[in-house]
This record gives C-alpha cells, sequence and structure tokens, in this order.
C-alpha cells in the first residue's frame, strides 16, 4: 500500500512552533506530527510514501535519514521555489504512484500531516474498492467554514463556503453537507486527469471530475474521533483525547 503525506505548508497558524521548524516536526506527546501519522499508515499496511516539502525542507530530509525512514519506503517531493497546494502537489508527485504500470489499479492515501483520527483507513479502502470510486474523501457532520455537498448515492454535488453562494456541479435534491477530514483514497488513474495547472487544490479538481461525470464519493466517518492539529489550541487538547 502506498500513501502521500501533504506536510509541506507554512504551519503559520503554529507559530511560534514553526518559526524554526516545519509544521511535520512539530512535537506532540513526545512525537511529531510527521511521526505520528506515518506509523498509523504503517499500521493499516502502507509501506512506501512520498512525503511532500517546502519549509524547513532539509530538516524533514535529516529527520527522516536519522530514523531510517521508520522502516519504509520514503520519497520526498521538494516544492522549491512555489507551494503548490494540494492539488498541484499531488500532481508533482504523481510520479511515484505510476512508475510501475502493474499497479495502476492500486488506491493509495493521501493524508493531511496536520490532522490526527480513529479513523478506520481499511474501511475506507474498502468502501473505495467497493464502490470502484475514483476518489473517496472521508467526512464528517461537524460545523466548518467549508462544507463539501453530497447526494443520497454519496457522489460529490457541490461545496459551500461561508459568506458565499453554494456552488453545484450536479442538480440533484436532498444534498447533506460535510466537513472534509483531510484523509482521501484515490485511484491513480484519477492522476492522469488532474489537467489543472501550477498552483490549485484538489478540491477544485475533485469538483471538476464530479461535473463531468466521475465518482468522487464520501465515506461517513461521524462514528470516528478527528482533530486538525494545525491550530496551536488544538496540540494539548489532541494529547489528551487521541494520542
Amino acid at each position: 500500500m502506498r500513501a502521500m503525506v501533504l506536510a509541506a505548508g507554512l504551519g503559520t497558524r503554529l507559530r511560534p512552533l514553526t518559526n524554526d521548524r516545519p509544521k511535520a516536526l512539530v512535537d506532540l506527546g513526545g512525537r511529531t506530527l510527521l511521526e505520528i501519522t506515518l506509523r498509523r499508515l504503517a499500521l493499516f499496511g502502507v509501506r512506501e510514501v512520498i512525503v511532500n516539502v517546502h519549509h524547513f525542507a532539509d530538516m524533514v530530509v535529516d529527520y527522516l535519514r536519522a530514523h531510517g525512514s521508520f522502516g519504509m519506503r520514503i520519497e520526498i517531493s521538494l516544492e522549491d521555489d512555489l507551494l503548490l497546494d494540494t492539488g498541484g502537489g499531488l500532481k508533482k508527485a504523481a510520479w511515484f504512484f505510476l512508475e510501475d504500470p502493474g499497479r495502476l489499479d492500486e488506491p493509495f492515501l493521501l493524508h493531511n500531516v496536520d490532522v490526527i483520527s480513529t479513523i478506520d483507513l481499511h474501511r475506507l479502502i474498502e468502501f473505495h474498492r467497493e464502490r470502484e470510486a475514483l476518489a473517496t474523501l472521508a467526512v464528517q457532520q461537524r460545523d466548518s467554514s467549508r462544507q463539501l455537498l453530497f447526494g443520497a448515492d454519496d457522489e460529490l454535488a457541490g461545496r459551500w463556503i461561508s459568506g458565499r453562494d453554494p456552488e453545484f456541479v450536479r442538480s440533484i435534491p436532498n444534498l447533506k453537507a460535510f466537513a472534509f477530514s483531510g484523509i482521501h483514497v484515490i485511484s491513480p488513474r484519477l492522476l492522469l486527469k488532474l489537467t489543472e495547472q501550477g498552483v490549485f487544490s484538489i478540491i477544485e479538481s475533485y469538483l471538476r471530475l464530479a461535473r463531468e461525470g466521475e465518482k468522487i464519493l464520501a465515506f461517513r466517518a461521524d462514528e470516528y474521533r478527528w482533530r486538525d492539529l494545525g491550530k496551536l489550541e488544538n496540540l494539548q487538547q489532541a494529547e489528551q483525547e487521541l494520542v
């Protein structure tokens, strides 16, 4: 099983902790956010990972080397001059998931380094496989200023951002709004459909692909605990609840 860890962000919401280190190396309960993510992925059978880096990139490379890459094959995708956002970052790292023609039907995980959860990744992957989705997003019914809209068929139909009118990509009734967890399962064939260039969010690609009739699904993860670790005030609470 393969995965990508999105770790290139500046971590501005975690300052001053990120004044001298990348977000991925912020400490939580004696472990870095990167170690927590990698070890959790390993529990679910992930053995090959690509990590995108930008802010204090050399520190991440040195850290992984010092820890023997935690027993995994880990590649680095350097976003040197410009942060590429989630979609641009994934597109730059696409070679990692396309290098073996014999594994093009094997889905992979995309996981933010600054989220922690008890989501059952095995269930998420099996849901993705059974429904033959192009991408599956773990979502929850919780307060958020950004919500994705899904129909009764679990397929992406639009989004809502606080202060804006809803954006619809499919015309269907009885839509439900969910907050995205930052954890996805993706089929490699999606990578060949990323026509966006440069800096772009993967959510923009998902919306376009859903508009074109591709199957972008919601996996309901309400029963699991989840926390965004990208904010200073969440670190202590996360240590008590999830670690």
